[in-house]
């Protein structure tokens, strides 16, 4: 049966470069899972697979959207599922990799059947937005469903105003509406996840930040600050960027900030990661070769061969 592997873990654990080895033993293209890097006109500041990378393995959903466009694990799901179906007629493997658990979660197992929101529970939250910024959106979902904040983006405003819809038009939390039924898939699917200890975590995430300044990345902000308010730009890196633009911290605040942000991130990633029992956890910090024969032995118990 063909098989999906799917690599996750928090941002800076070095997905990347396992995912790019693991791609190159088994000939195989890598399906993006990260919901930003799917923008064109933002790869440093969402840490898109550079030239280079995409030279060496075949990519999809890497910057293939306009910044206006909306875009939603459901479409997601639609989009990835009618390639997948394409690509595992020449592949017996391929790879999804990325941050975006929700996106990940959306092809593996579907997304669950959720009631519609009615239109004046809509118009007031968007009201409430409008009036009260993200903020306003952060504080309802702490006080509606306290679960779902420990894990869902906490920067990203179209999910945070999808729990206070949901919740509000059903009178119970939305994380409670997550029924994690899975959808049948005709292929099979093995998940990785990549760890190592926080504190080394922390260092890389740090280490990283300056690497995408020293790499362009206030340029980039810069280009792109006159849409700021659009909802693919609601995210770690550039609202910090976007303040110290508007005059409301200086540069090396903004930098820490933003340091501080993903390390936030990272350990709502692991929070959610860790939930999921079908994981298979490596250690990042062992050489290549040792995941790499680890997967492998995964991946032959299903019968495949490395091209």
């Amino acid at each position: 049966m063909p098989t999906l592997l799917v690599i996750q873990g928090p941002t800076g654990v070095g997905k990347t470069e396992l995912a790019l080895r693991v791609a190159e033993h088994y000939g195989c293209p890598i399906l993006n899972c990260d919901s930003r890097q799917l923008y064109r006109d933002i790869p440093i500041g969402t840490a898109a697979p550079t030239a280079a990378e995409q030279a060496r393995v075949r990519h999809y959903f890497v910057g293939t959207l306009d910044l206006t466009e909306d875009y939603s694990a459901g479409q997601y799901e639609r989009d990835a599922l009618a390639l997948l179906d394409r690509l595992f007629r020449e592949h017996d493997v391929l790879i999804l990799s990325g941050g975006s658990m929700l996106y990940a979660d959306a092809v593996c197992h579907g997304l669950d059947d959720l009631p519609a929101v009615p239109a004046a529970i809509r118009a007031d939250v968007q009201r409430g937005y409008e009036e009260g910024g993200i903020a306003w959106l952060q504080q309802e979902v702490q006080r509606l469903d306290p679960d779902y904040w420990t894990i869902v983006d906490q920067m990203n405003p179209a999910r945070l105003r999808h729990c206070v819809e949901l919740s509000l038009a059903t009178g119970k939390p939305y994380s409670s509406l997550l029924t994690k039924q899975s959808s049948l898939r005709p292929f099979r699917i093995v998940k990785i996840g990549l760890d190592r200890p926080r504190e080394e975590l922390y260092e890389r995430i740090n280490r990283r930040v300056v690497q995408m300044m020293d790499d362009g990345f206030l340029e980039e902000a810069r280009r792109v600050y006159p849409e700021r308010r659009l909802n693919s730009l609601q995210t770690v890196g550039y609202k910090e960027l976007f303040a110290y633009m508007d005059g409301t911290c200086d540069l090396p605040r903004a930098i820490e900030m933003i340091q501080q942000n993903t390390r936030h991130y990272a350990k709502r990633q692991l929070t959610w990661l860790r939930r999921d029992p079908d994981i298979h956890w490596l250690d990042a910090r062992e050489a290549y070769e040792k995941n790499l024969h680890i997967i492998d032995g995964l991946l032959r118990s299903g019968g495949l061969q490395a091209e």
